[in-house]
């Protein structure tokens, strides 16, 4: 049985709001998109795109390929930049800040990319490490006690001393999660974590997304194509099609939609290949 995640593991996550008094005004959300659109390469990409994410929550974004699933993180990370729309995080509007302060809010918001992006010429350690190095507070006893559980959390202690091109696609991003984590973040975005991965590794990756919203109150953004997972995390479904939301609300809501799109990509998603 996985050993519970502690809050005092993770300082910088602010604990789930407690139910609030009459009259007291709600906190603002914790990730905000209003009327957001954006061109690449002169081909419209997201269309005027608007949802938001309380604290705690996990919001599943859907869609066919090339719809701006991955877009959309990237705009969250301050890698892009929309023409039109405003994006904000816990209230504060991310498009009007400079490099130096976008810097800074990264260390509140980290995300898992689709290819791990691990450094090929440090070990699993050393890979998990280099948040905590960066910030040159710690030696490396200290450092030790943080990376090593986070390997065992994502199933990698035994791969520790192993460098990332010798790990297979699950095991990369089994690493690539544990990187994320030791940045203490509070705000978790997955691009397509269970792509070309395993069952087993698919399962133990949705779970700790899971242990991390439950036990910790992690604020989770997953782009995925895996309806089931999906199911298993989302509490609120962003479906984009041909760069809109065709639809953003809680999941019970998208399963039940009687949106043409919506339902041909749920039937295509439930369709199994007999095996001959």
């Amino acid at each position: 049985m996985s050993e519970p995640l502690h809050r005092s593991d993770f300082p910088h996550v602010v604990s789930p709001p407690t139910p609030l008094e009459e009259g007291i005004a709600a906190p603002p959300p914790k990730i905000s998109f209003n009327h957001v659109s954006i061109t690449l390469n002169d081909r419209p990409i997201l269309k005027d795109v608007s949802f938001q994410v309380n604290r705690g929550q996990t919001l599943c974004i859907l869609g066919r390929s090339g719809v701006g699933k991955s877009v959309t993180l990237r705009i969250l990370m301050g890698f892009l930049r929309p023409e039109v729309g405003s994006i904000s995080v816990d209230g504060t509007e991310i498009n009007l800040l400079n490099e130096d302060a976008m810097n800074e809010m990264r260390q509140h918001i980290t995300m898992v990319f689709q290819n791990g992006a691990l450094f090929d010429s440090l070990t699993v350690f050393e890979n998990v490490a280099f948040p905590l190095r960066e910030r040159g507070s710690l030696d490396d006893e200290q450092i030790a006690q943080i990376v090593n559980p986070l390997l065992e959390m994502v199933g990698a202690e035994d791969v520790r001393n192993d460098l990332p091109a010798s790990l297979s696609t699950g095991r990369r991003r089994a690493v690539a999660m544990a990187r994320a984590l030791a940045s203490q973040p509070e705000i978790v975005l997955y691009d397509e974590p269970t792509t070309m991965v395993d069952p087993l590794i698919a399962r133990r990756l949705g779970d700790l997304i899971q242990r991390l919203k439950s036990q910790l109150g992690f604020t989770s953004i997953v782009v995925t194509h895996d309806m089931r997972f999906a199911e298993r995390l989302a509490d609120l479904v962003l479906f984009l099609h041909e760069g809109r939301a065709a639809y953003f609300g809680p999941l019970r809501g998208f399963l039940d939609s009687r949106v043409e799109e919506i339902r041909r990509f749920l039937e295509y998603d439930a369709y199994v290949i007999p095996v001959t």
